[in-house]
């Protein structure tokens, strides 16, 4: 499916490395079909060195003659770079992006190109091939373009997808989750110290612990709870567990950590457009 498309990769971060490396491991493309641009002239060694990939520091270059953009950059900077991108009005090119809180809309107005645009969520896990992404298509994203999009991401985990509206729920879950993930284990093992284990083998019981319960859910397809159930004898060691968490309401707090981070999202996604309306060239 991606064996024919020249890539461009416009920043050259920790995500955007997550993505070659996974696409290259996998065999899904080449190291001659990726062109990764950057400012940053140590992160392109990076990548050349690391991936044997081209590289620039023109993103102009990079993304005129390729087939798929992936804009792998900070929302921050986003304005900024779709400035100084000029593609063609007429252009069937797929662009996907990465940043966080801003929309497909903001995305097209900026480019000012019939480009199609899918929006995705990945998150760090993808850095060992175990990312939870989702993805949404913008006007005119055909299903084929869909498919390429997910192939893209799919090298690196789970892929769904998803209107557009519910990214900022994906960003709070999916992908604030890996941290909230790593406090319940840090907490975990914690746990374990407290009652007399070392550090190393308490913090590698609670991570296996959460890997392993993880993939129980993944693979057997049962509902979390019934699993929970299973564990939980009457009168057991587990349900004394339990209880403690639920009278510390961590399911609520939990909940709650994914709405406000939702919240952060929406938040982040408006002044983005703001952002962009108060600096548009008029000219244009």
């Amino acid at each position: 499916m991606l064996k024919k498309k020249q890539i461009a990769v416009i920043g050259a971060g920790n995500m955007a490395e997550a993505i070659v490396s996974g696409l290259l491991k996998n065999g899904i493309v080449t190291p001659g079909q990726i062109c990764a641009a950057d400012v940053d002239d140590q992160r392109l060694t990076h990548f050349r060195k690391t991936f044997n990939v081209r590289v620039s520091r023109d993103n102009q270059e990079t993304a005129v003659s390729s087939d798929i953009i992936l804009l792998s950059i900070k929302p921050q900077v986003m304005n900024k770079v779709m400035d100084g991108l000029e593609l063609s009005r007429s252009s069937g090119q797929l662009i996907i992006t990465v940043a966080a809180g801003v929309s497909i809309s903001t995305i097209i107005d900026g480019l000012h190109s019939r480009a199609r645009v899918v929006r995705a969520m990945p998150n760090t896990p993808s850095f060992v091939l175990e990312g939870a992404t989702a993805l949404a298509g913008g006007p005119g994203v055909t299903t084929g373009q869909m498919k390429v999009a997910r192939a893209v991401f799919e090298a690196m985990g789970q892929v769904v997808v998803v209107a557009e509206p519910l990214l900022d729920a994906v960003t709070g879950l999916s992908g604030g989750g890996p941290a909230y993930v790593y406090l319940f284990i840090e907490a975990l093992a914690d746990g374990g110290v407290k009652m007399g284990l070392s550090r190393a083998h308490a913090q590698l019981l609670a991570a296996q612990t959460v890997l392993g319960a993880a993939k129980m859910v993944i693979e057997t397809k049962a509902h979390p709870g019934l699993l929970k159930d299973q564990v939980a004898s009457p009168g057991g060691t587990t349900i004394a567990g339990l209880h403690r968490l639920e009278k510390g309401r961590l399911r609520g707090t939990v909940i709650g950590a994914v709405e406000a981070a939702t919240l952060r999202c929406q938040e982040l996604r408006q002044q983005a457009m703001v952002s962009r309306k108060s600096t548009a060239d008029p000219r244009r």
